[in-house]
């Protein structure tokens, strides 16, 4: 089973899309080989960071770091995004003819084998770095073909596409992959052309199709290219990585797949210029991806003059531990959005005399200005929204004209923005004075003016001129008049959508359309000396857009004002991830309870990502085969089956002499004293247990919404371990020897299987144990596998009438 391992050189780790992989396999120790590890020792404890380690030969120093020898000079650095898979190739059995998924070849063994491929007019060759690569010459057709023994129906072909031929002054050239018939020009497959540079799905009659899907090549969305039958259609496929596949094409299938004998072949032409190849691989290859992250550090170690470098390498927890901490989620919401071109939350310490831009557009701060004489701006002087856990300035002018406020020029950069686009503006504000400026935008010369002040009567106006008029045009919004009230309210004024939105709802969506540009001077508190706030202001956010994003900012409002407490575990793994700009966010489970507020600031995502996980007895952990997060519920685990077993293994198969079933202390827990933030301290105990074993107490702190739900937690986590299963805690085997080596390959954390035919000393003939975490070696012709397990039955739960999961006193478990 061939080890394949890939590096993204240049490529940013968290933008998996645009990374062009470059196989380094030829130059990994595959006799060391490369060890992984991923989850969690048992299941009380948390994942952990996923690492791996690889050993590259570095004879020729392309792995030593910014050498301007190397190949991939200068992208051998750290955090360099690195891949690990494996290609399981398959083997042939039967008779002819045989099903096309079992036409195998990885070219390992560095020659062309006669006996596979029968006609090979081009003489291709197998490189260095184990491809096949059939030449692409001037004035010449070639041919790399099977016998014809072969059959599509119900089965595939995938190959891997590593190289594909430039024009190079042809005025044709193109290679493919076919299954074909036994009629000439009749075949299926797909075919690249260099001159037109598209990627072609193709079921050819007379050597043409009319019904040609015709893709724009791209090497990393088309790395692989497969073509599979169903039984009824043909489907043509391309992938990223030979694991996750897009459908290109589907047609019916026609009658000559299923009725005839098939032959593959790997053609190329070209009518001139100069010559050129094709590189091909991994054709068969089940792929299954084991790891992804970034390298750490390459370390260079010479034996005298040998070369060698020894990386660790670890996925996208170590990003992720190196965010800083969050902003409060009212900020967060904001800085998520691209349309943003300026953010001032107004959080800067007392004693700063400017506020800053926190969007990363680079756009200029705002000072403390004085108009008139008197009065006073304190920065961080008053408590903000409820769910901020943020102090805001406090404006305390000696009238409408004496007083501060703030104000500067966002640059040109953000003026540029604003004119490619309609301006947004977003604030909190807190007031008892009705007829002030909370905030407006202006170009340098007054030409183009918003503003968006308080009413006399304590409603909400905007002032506007795009024609630079000395006295601004007022109109009043519908909705509420109470905004002088002095409680926190929140509000956008979108002049692309004619909306003002107030504290989550729309309040006038009918407002008149006024356009501006050079928009660039920006004031809070005040607007030109005059009209200045009496009150606290904080989070201003200037957006431009030509999309309907004012209800999605609007919805901002709920940030501040509740955390969003209430909101399922799901939507709140999701919403932290986008906080960090993690895009694939893996649901497992149906059960997501809601969840109380994290609004206030101060905290990091990745400690609110685990008070989540925590809070609902879930998993957290990194994807293994992109850059995502995988969350799974509690109710993943709840009464596993037969059918959703990923694999079995009987105890001889093991890979140890001794195999041990723990029956300790370790886990048990009989007393738990459990609160929430704002709510009772409730205590729920198993008298029987702490009567037989003693007391075993936890503390549990968690973001539940209710108090029963925190009696619920309590009581699961008390059921399950006031007197714990006897299990098994490590199962070793050596995967690539198992008849299911695939399906051991698709278990991972909360995956179960079951050992079975066990000693006559155990307590049955058969375990069932859970997946929390695994060491794995690959090495050439090995893959061993430590898993780390739990017993499968902590998780049962009782249910009514079941034969199974409603015995009394064994499965009476309630879920929650």
């Amino acid at each position: 089973m061939p080890l394949l391992v890939e590096m993204g050189w240049g490529g940013l780790i968290q933008l998996p899309a645009t990374i062009t992989w470059t196989d380094v396999t030829p130059y990994t120790d595959v006799v060391r080989g490369v060890t992984i590890t991923r989850g969690a020792a048992d299941e009380l404890s948390e994942t952990q960071p996923g690492t791996a380690t690889v050993s590259f030969d570095n004879a020729d120093g392309r792995f030593t770091p910014y050498s301007a020898a190397s190949p991939y000079y200068p992208y051998v650095r750290r955090n360099a995004p690195i891949r690990i898979s494996v290609a399981v190739m398959p083997t042939v059995s039967g008779s002819a003819p045989y099903p096309l998924a079992m036409l195998g070849d990885d070219f390992s063994t560095g020659q062309v084998e006669s006996s596979r491929w029968t006609v090979n007019t081009g003489s291709a060759f197998v490189t260095n770095e184990g491809r096949l690569r059939i030449p692409v010459n001037p004035g010449a057709d070639t041919n790399f073909t099977t016998a014809r023994t072969w059959t599509l129906a119900g089965s595939k072909l995938t190959a891997k596409l590593a190289a594909v031929p430039a024009l190079s002054g042809s005025s044709n050239c193109a290679a493919s992959m076919w299954v074909t018939s036994t009629t000439a020009g009749t075949r299926i497959g797909w075919r690249y052309d260099a001159g037109t540079g598209q990627l072609s799905a193709q079921s050819q009659v007379g050597f043409a199709d009319a019904g040609a899907i015709n893709l724009t090549y791209s090497p990393i969305d088309h790395a692989w290219i497969r073509i599979r039958e169903t039984g009824t259609s043909v489907i043509w496929e391309t992938s990223p990585d030979g694991y996750v596949w897009t459908n290109r094409r589907a047609a019916t299938t026609p009658a000559w797949v299923t009725s005839q004998t098939h032959a593959v072949d790997f053609p190329t032409t070209r009518t001139g210029g100069t010559a050129g190849y094709i590189e091909w691989d991994y054709i068969g290859a089940e792929v299954r991806p084991r790891f992804y992250g970034m390298v750490n550090e390459w370390p260079v170690t010479f034996e005298g003059l040998n070369s060698t470098v020894t990386v660790s390498c670890t996925d996208l927890f170590k990003w992720l531990n190196r965010q800083p901490a969050l902003r409060s989620m009212a900020a967060e919401e904001a800085l998520a959005y691209s349309e943003l071109i300026a953010y001032y939350p107004l959080t800067e310490d007392s004693g700063a005399s400017s506020v800053g831009d926190v969007s990363g557009t680079g756009a200029g701060s705002l000072a403390v200005t004085q108009a008139g004489t008197g009065g006073t701006l304190t920065l961080a002087a008053a408590a903000g929204p409820a769910e901020t856990g943020e102090s805001y300035p406090t404006f305390a002018p000696a009238s409408a004209t004496n007083g501060k406020y703030l104000t500067g020029d966002l640059g040109q950069v953000a003026a540029d923005q604003i004119a490619e686009n309609w301006p947004i503006l977003e604030a909190w504000f807190q007031t008892t004075t009705t007829g002030r400026a909370i905030v407006g935008i202006a170009s340098a010369d007054l030409q183009y003016q918003h503003v968006l002040s308080i009413a006399a009567g304590g409603g909400l106006q905007i002032e506007w001129t795009t024609t630079g008029a000395s006295t601004l045009t007022v109109e009043a919004l519908s909705g509420p008049t109470t905004m002088a009230d002095g409680n926190w309210h929140h509000v956008v004024y979108d002049t692309f959508q004619n909306s003002v939105w107030v504290d989550g709802a729309l309040a006038d969506g009918t407002i008149s359309a006024s356009f501006g540009y050079d928009q660039r001077v920006l004031h809070i508190g005040g607007y030109r000396d005059t009209r200045l706030f009496n009150g606290s202001i904080g989070l201003v956010g200037v957006y431009g857009s030509f999309n309907a994003v004012d209800a999605d900012i609007g919805a901002h409002y709920a940030a501040g004002a509740t955390g969003y407490s209430g909101e399922t575990a799901d939507d709140r793994i999701r919403r932290l991830a986008s906080y960090a700009g993690i895009a694939s966010v893996t649901v497992a489970g149906t059960v997501h309870d809601p969840i109380a507020s994290q609004g206030p600031a101060g905290s990091t995502v990745v400690a609110r990502l685990r008070e989540v996980e925590s809070t609902e007895s879930g998993k957290l952990f990194a994807a293994r085969d992109t850059y995502g997060l995988v969350y799974q519920s509690r109710s993943l685990r709840y009464n596993p089956t037969s059918a959703g077993e990923a694999f079995a293994i009987a105890y001889a198969d093991l890979e140890t002499r001794s195999v041990e079933l723990a029956d300790d202390d370790q886990k048990l827990v009989n007393a738990v004293e459990a609160s929430r933030p704002g709510g009772a301290t409730q205590r729920v105990t198993a008298p029987s247990s702490i009567l037989a074993f003693g007391r075993y107490e936890q503390q549990l702190n968690i973001l539940k919404t209710s108090d029963n739900s925190v009696l619920d937690a309590a009581y699961w986590l008390v059921s399950r371990y006031a007197n714990p299963s006897v299990e098994l805690r490590e199962v070793p085997i050596e995967a690539s020897t198992m008849s299911s080596y695939l399906a051991v390959l698709a278990a991972d954390i909360s995956s179960y299987f079951s050992i079975t035919s066990l000693p006559s000393q155990a307590p049955a003939s058969s375990l069932r144990v859970t997946i929390e975490g695994y060491t794995e070696t690959i090495r050439q012709g090995s893959h061993s596998i430590q898993f780390h397990t739990s017993a499968t039955t902590t998780d049962t739960v009782w249910v009514l009438d079941d034969a199974v999961y409603s015995v009394l006193d064994s499965t009476t478990r309630l879920a929650y």
